[in-house]
């Protein structure tokens, strides 16, 4: 009998290492502990009112304090991860964050709390930047939009556990302890990830060279010069605006959601946290079957349609929140809220794979341009939703800008050309800062960031 031999692709699949994965976990288990520490103040928020005293208008303030320091630290956190690496980064945004995640708790007021919120928001700018970032340095480009899939799950995983969890603490020792609680499991993390994350997978004793073949597929990392012009790219500003969208209408759910659920739909504290935490979990896992849709329409269809599916799930979700902004049963509402939700979170690991796939080895401060505009989408909304209930007393009214701006969503997508990268061919030295990944690569190829 001949013996049969194994293809070198599957000796490769047989015997490489695994330890990408394990960089996963640690980022879809940050992206868990990242949205707790979000979303605890949306759940706490009618404790926190009765308390301090405070009125929509004034708690949509705190709600976009967070929001807008997020969004002016991104680029700069971002570019961090880029020239100096994740490991270091994020640990220093973990830290900060962690530490004024706890701070929430000790405010007395109006002001301690928002100034509580904008520094907790200015620490965590730049944690899905690098998360990202990290992932491009350990997957190969054929299994990135999965593994976004799987971290960004992570974000609604936590969304979804958070509300049961700050009722049954709030009961227990009171809103305040809340957040201290949450704000330990930053710091817990923050050690493991530090003494176990390379930015650089070959240095990682865990990683076997068959599985770094696997990782690098064929392609050496670019080096590249950061050209801070290049950030006026009108395809990264199209990108951006598409973002912008989808940030508007999550931050609903982040912030006014479990509100929306009592006070605007009638449901019980106890009702509207779960209500909430299935509309969440339920976006977690769209966020995932993304990811593998994308995945699997660039490997039939190409990039172009691959990451435009947004075109037509956030036009479905633009649909679905009319018609949960103007049925009169809570019940139906709850329902489109939940279609919402999973339509609006299709459109999430394409969007951060468009980042890789025009920024490559300069993601980290691709993704965080976009996710400027997200934020700033995010910003906008609460205050929308705060000022809306105090002008005209009514929630069909901001749902309905909302389904607006998912409906431009859509067709912004359309309008993305993800297969127009960043990258100048044989540029020139320029201004900026160069990489310090950057040394393994070709010497006349630049991104342009």
């Amino acid at each position: 009998m001949v013996p049969v031999l194994a293809s070198p692709a599957a000796a490769r699949r047989t015997t490489a290492t695994r330890a990408r994965f394990t960089v996963l976990r640690l980022t879809f288990v940050l992206s868990i502990i990242t949205f707790i520490d979000r979303v605890c103040i949306a759940s706490a928020a009618p404790a926190i009112r009765d308390e301090l005293g405070l009125n929509a208008v004034q708690i949509g303030w705190v709600f976009s304090a967070f929001t807008f320091a997020y969004a002016f630290f991104e680029i700069p956190s971002g570019w961090l991860g880029d020239v100096f690496g994740p490991r270091k980064v994020l640990l220093r945004i973990v830290l900060w964050w962690s530490a004024f995640t706890m701070a929430t708790g000790l405010a007395w007021n109006f002001a301690s709390l928002a100034g509580a919120r904008f520094l907790f928001g200015a620490g965590e700018a730049g944690a899905y930047p690098n998360m990202s970032r990290s992932l491009v340095r350990w997957f190969p480009g054929r299994e990135r939009g999965r593994a976004h899939g799987v971290m960004l799950m992570g974000s609604r995983l936590g969304g979804a556990l958070t509300p049961p969890l700050v009722v049954l603490i709030i009961g227990w020792s009171g809103w305040r302890a809340s957040f201290g609680i949450f704000g330990l499991l930053g710091v817990a993390w923050s050690v493991y990830w530090w003494r176990w994350f390379r930015d650089d997978p070959a240095e990682h004793r865990s990683v076997n060279q068959e599985e770094l073949q696997l990782i690098v597929d064929g392609a050496r990392p670019e080096r590249f010069d950061l050209r801070w012009r290049s950030l006026l790219d009108a395809n990264l500003a199209l990108l951006s605006l598409m973002y912008f969208c989808y940030g508007y209408g999550l931050y609903f759910y982040l912030t006014w959601l479990p509100t929306y659920f009592k006070e605007g739909r009638g449901f019980s504290t106890r009702q509207a946290s779960l209500v909430a935490s299935v509309v969440l979990l339920t976006g977690g896992v769209a966020t995932i079957t993304g990811g593998w849709l994308t995945d699997r329409l660039v490997r039939t269809y190409g990039v172009k349609v691959g990451r435009s599916i947004g075109a037509v799930f956030m036009p479905l979700a633009g649909v679905c929140l009319i018609g949960a902004a103007l049925t009169p049963n809570a019940v139906q509402a709850a329902v489109l809220m939940v279609l919402t939700a999973a339509c609006a979170d299709m459109c999430l690991s394409p969007s951060w794979s468009m980042c890789h796939d025009i920024g490559r080895d300069a993601a980290g401060t691709v993704t965080g341009c976009m996710n400027t505009l997200g934020n700033l989408g995010g910003a906008i909304s609460p205050l929308v939703v705060g000022y809306s209930l105090r002008w005209w007393g009514s929630w069909s009214t901001p749902l309905l800008i909302t389904a607006g701006v998912y409906i431009a969503g859509g067709v912004l997508t359309l309008l993305v050309n993800p297969q127009r990268q960043l990258v100048v061919p044989g540029a020139g030295p320029g201004p900026g800062v160069r990489s310090r990944f950057s040394e393994s690569g070709p010497p006349d190829q630049k991104i342009e960031i």
